[in-house]
């Protein structure tokens, strides 16, 4: 089979705090924005918290109220409990195998922190979070909050049992995500014990790439990716291997068709022309994202 081709696999060694609970490293855009807004939109940031453990405390472990606007806000829990509140008044609890999926659209403001009985406690926390990009008609979409749990996901098992399929959106192998997104993506996390193995499709020009969470994989049958990988393909073909090498390894996938408009970001805003992005910040200042106390 004609595999789809490996463009480039980096690491990132570099960890940097956001607020006092959340120690990430941020694998994409980093130090190269241009190149990332282009190539892996509409994927504009990633900050992995790999698992890192918290002494117990009786404070609030987190970050603050904080703006965003013309973006959505993706966090994937893996171990430990995220609390998320916001001036719409959505809130929720996200435990191992949940998402939360909030779409800032014309603005909100959010804090997110360690739930209040995890915090107490000595504790893991492993999670991701994504910033999904949104497409210029949808920019200013009023804000919205999806909850999702670990038990709405869409699974799939390879016949052998050595394969497990976790489906957040799209759809991957007939099986459908539950996640509402605004352009197509399918991201999805593959579980596989040594010697397992899934052939995935993803149309060709959809930008894509993996980060391996745990144990080390095999790409295509010949490529080793090891723990903290991120593999980026080429645009050059639809079809991947992904072959287990250890006793359990974890792989996290994203693929989504390019939105192919400019990019400018600036802090918490992500829009497409600089004036978007300076009213932006003239919009928050002046209160127009709501009361920053609830």
């Amino acid at each position: 089979m004609n595999f789809r081709k490996i463009e480039r696999i980096f690491k990132n060694d570099h960890s940097h705090w956001v607020g006092n609970g959340f120690r990430v490293k941020q694998y994409f855009p980093n130090s190269n924005k241009e190149y990332f807004f282009e190539r892996f939109s509409p994927f504009i940031l990633m900050d992995y918290n790999e698992p890192y453990f918290f002494k117990a405390t009786p404070f609030e472990t987190g970050v603050g109220v904080h703006p965003h606007r013309g973006f959505e806000t993706v966090t994937f829990a893996f171990a430990g409990k995220i609390e998320h509140g916001d001036n719409k008044g959505n809130t929720g609890i996200i435990e191992p195998g949940d998402i939360q999926w909030m779409t800032a659209g014309s603005g909100i403001l959010h804090k997110e922190f360690h739930e209040k009985e995890f915090s107490k406690k000595d504790r893991v926390l492993h999670m991701i979070q994504l910033w999904v990009n949104l497409p210029k008609e949808h920019k200013m979409t009023e804000p919205k909050y999806q909850a999702i749990k670990a038990t709405q996901m869409g699974k799939h098992f390879s016949e052998d049992g050595k394969a497990e399929l976790t489906v957040y959106a799209g759809k991957v192998m007939n099986t459908r995500g539950p996640a509402s997104t605004f352009s197509p993506m399918n991201i999805y996390k593959i579980d596989l014990a040594k010697g397992g193995s899934l052939t995935l499709q993803e149309p060709s020009d959809f930008n894509t790439g993996l980060l391996v969470l745990s144990g080390e994989v095999k790409i295509n049958e010949v490529n080793p990716a090891k723990i903290s990988d991120f593999v980026l393909f080429e645009n050059n073909g639809k079809a991947f291997c992904i072959t287990g090498v250890e006793e359990h390894s974890e792989v996290f996938v994203l693929s989504g068709q390019p939105l192919n408009e400019p990019v400018v970001a600036g802090g918490p805003f992500v829009m497409n022309t600089e004036e978007e992005l300076l009213q932006a910040h003239l919009d928050y200042r002046n209160g127009v994202f709501g009361d920053l106390h609830f």
